[in-house]
C-alpha cells in the first residue's frame, strides 16, 4: 500500500472504537454526549490546593496502589528481609526512590551526615577518615545503573511460584546515582592498586554487611554515592552514603558505607561464602559469580496488569538489562517460544542500566504465552529455565535469569506458568 494511504494509528484507534460493541466510545455515541466532556465537573468548579500544601510532593491518591510490597512468608522477620519494586505499574526506566526495593540484613538505620565517617585502611600509604563534607569536595560523576538482588527470581527455580511480576522480578531498581569514583579515594590514600589486590567494603549497620571486591573492578566504575535521582539517598537505600557496583549483584552495593580496606586477598566473609554462592546439582557451590547476566521480563500484560480493554490495539511492554554491558536486542514471543519478533527498544542510557522495550500489536482476543528474550552487546542470549537447569540443577537461589512466561487468557487475565 502506498504510504500516503496507510491509516494512522489515531485513525485506527478511532475506527476500532466505533465498531467495538460495548466500548466507552460506542456507549457514548449511542446514549448521547459524554457528560465528562460536556458538563462542568466538580474539580473545575473550585480552586485547588496551594503550592505549600505538600512541601515534599507525594503521588496523588489515585496512585496509592503503586507501592513496594513484601512477601510475609519469605523470611522470619521484616528486619532481615526484602520488599519488591512495583515494576508492573512503572514505565520508562527510572525507578522513583520511594518505589525502589529494599533489602536489609538488620533493618534500615538512621545515620546522620554529621555522624558519618568513612575509613580507608589496609595496604595504603596513609589511612584516611572522610566526613560527609569531605566527600562533597571531590569531583563527582552521575550515572544511571540498575541494582538487582542476586536472589531476584530465585523462587522460580523449581517452577512457577509467585503470581506477579512485582514478586518474580521486583528485586531491582534503576536510578541515577551521584558520587565520587572509588578509585579517586583509593588514590587519595595512596592505596596499593596492584591487580592482585582486593578491597573489602563494610557497612555501618548492625549486620556489618561486608564484601570483597577485586581491585580491577574497584578502579573501574564503582561509585561512593550520596545522591539518587538528584536527591539524598533514602534511609532504606543507605543514607547518607552507599557503594554502587555497576552490573554486579546488589549485596555488594554496601549501604551506610563505613570502611574500605585494601587487602592481599578476599576476606571470605559470611556474605560471600555461606551466602551469595550458587549451589549446583552435585552440592558444590560456585562463588565469585558477581555479574548479573542478561535478563528481561514483560511487565504488561502480566498477572498484576491484566488486559482490561478487550480486543484491539495492545502495547506489550517490559524491561531488559545486563551486568555485562548494554542491551542490543529484545525478542518477544506470543506462543511460548515457538516464534519470535524483535521488540522496539526505548531510549538507551548508560551501560549496565535498564532498557525499556515495546511491541505494538492488534490483539484478537486469542490466548497468548508471552515471553521475552534479551541479548546484550557481548552476544549473550538470555536462556530458558531448562537451559539453566541443565547447567546448574535446581538447588540454586541466586542468579536466575531465565525466560519468564505469562499465560494470557481470552479475558486478558495473566498467570505465571512454565513452558516445558
Amino acid at each position: 500500500m502506498d504510504d500516503m494511504f496507510k491509516p494512522s494509528r489515531r485513525a485506527f484507534l478511532r475506527g476500532s472504537a466505533a465498531v467495538a460493541a460495548g466500548t466507552v466510545a460506542g456507549v457514548a455515541s449511542a446514549n448521547g454526549p459524554d457528560p465528562l466532556i460536556t458538563e462542568l465537573q466538580d474539580w473545575a468548579s473550585y480552586t485547588g490546593v496551594g503550592v505549600d500544601e505538600t512541601p515534599y510532593g507525594m503521588p496523588i491518591s489515585f496512585e496509592s496502589h503503586v507501592v513496594r510490597r513484601n512477601v510475609e512468608w519469605l523470611t522470619a522477620s521484616p528486619i532481615s528481609s526484602i520488599n519488591f519494586t512495583p515494576i508492573h505499574a512503572l514505565d520508562g526506566t527510572i525507578t522513583p526512590q520511594g518505589c525502589a526495593f529494599e533489602r536489609h540484613h538488620s533493618g534500615a538505620i538512621e545515620l546522620s551526615k554529621q555522624d558519618f565517617r568513612l575509613m580507608i585502611n589496609g595496604l595504603v600509604d596513609q589511612p584516611l577518615v572522610f566526613t560527609y563534607d569531605d566527600l562533597m569536595r571531590f569531583p563527582r560523576e552521575n550515572h544511571v545503573y540498575f541494582c538487582e538482588c542476586a536472589a531476584n527470581t530465585g523462587m522460580e527455580w523449581a517452577g512457577a511460584q509467585l503470581n506477579g511480576v512485582q514478586f518474580t522480578h521486583g528485586m531491582i531498581h534503576n536510578m541515577e546515582y551521584t558520587g565520587v569514583p572509588l578509585r579517586t579515594l583509593l588514590q587519595e590514600a595512596g592505596a596499593d592498586i596492584s591487580t592482585d589486590k582486593w578491597v573489602y567494603v563494610e557497612g555501618a549497620d548492625a549486620s556489618s554487611n561486608g564484601r570483597s571486591i577485586p581491585m580491577d573492578k574497584a578502579l573501574d566504575d564503582v561509585l561512593v554515592a550520596f545522591k539518587a535521582n538528584g536527591e539524598a539517598l533514602r534511609m532504606e537505600h543507605g543514607y547518607p552514603v552507599r557503594l554502587v557496583v555497576p552490573g554486579w549483584e546488589g549485596n555488594m552495593w554496601v549501604k551506610w558505607l563505613r570502611r574500605i580496606e585494601v587487602t592481599d586477598m578476599a576476606v571470605e566473609s559470611r556474605e560471600e561464602t555461606s551466602k551469595y554462592t550458587d549451589v549446583l546439582e552435585d552440592g558444590t557451590a560456585r562463588k565469585w559469580t558477581w555479574e548479573m547476566d542478561a535478563k528481561s521480563v514483560i511487565t504488561s500484560p502480566s498477572p498484576q496488569m491484566p488486559i482490561t480493554h478487550g480486543a484491539g490495539p495492545l502495547v506489550i511492554s517490559g524491561l531488559a538489562w545486563s551486568g555485562h554491558g548494554q542491551i542490543t536486542r529484545v525478542d518477544v514471543s506470543k506462543d511460548g517460544g515457538i516464534t519470535w519478533e524483535t521488540a522496539r527498544l526505548g531510549k538507551q542510557g548508560d551501560t549496565k542500566a535498564l532498557t525499556r522495550f515495546y511491541v505494538d500489536m492488534d490483539w484478537d482476543g486469542a490466548p497468548m504465552l508471552l515471553q521475552s528474550r534479551a541479548i546484550d552487546d557481548t552476544g549473550y542470549v538470555q536462556p530458558t529455565k531448562e537451559q539453566l537447569r541443565e547447567k546448574r540443577g535446581e538447588n540454586s537461589v541466586y542468579h536466575n535469569n531465565c525466560i519468564q512466561t505469562w499465560y494470557v487468557n481470552a479475558q486478558g487475565i495473566a498467570e505465571n506458568v512454565e513452558v516445558s
